[in-house]
């Protein structure tokens, strides 16, 4: 797996993580959710916003904002999941 990211910020309402990026991530990726090598979840990326505007793609450096399915927490790492 390869890492592109990591959680700085999560909001509970409307379910909306940040994420400082490592690595390319675009709309339409598939990407895992995981803490201490444990997957906690994956999901699709839906839609991103950098500086509360939406892109299809942002790279490393960016801070992007996203809808996640469930909670997480600051500091859990975001790998794009592996293609089938």
């Amino acid at each position: 797996m390869k890492k592109v990211g990591k959680v700085t910020h999560y909001f509970g309402h409307p379910q909306v993580a940040v994420l400082n990026l490592s690595d390319k991530i675009k709309v339409g990726d598939k990407i895992k959710f995981v803490r201490n090598d444990e997957e906690l979840f994956e999901q699709e990326v839906s839609s991103l916003e950098v500086d509360h505007k939406k892109v299809d793609s942002a790279g490393k450096g960016d801070d992007i904002a996203m809808k996640v399915d469930k909670k997480v927490h600051e500091g859990v790492e975001v790998y794009l999941a592996e293609e089938e």
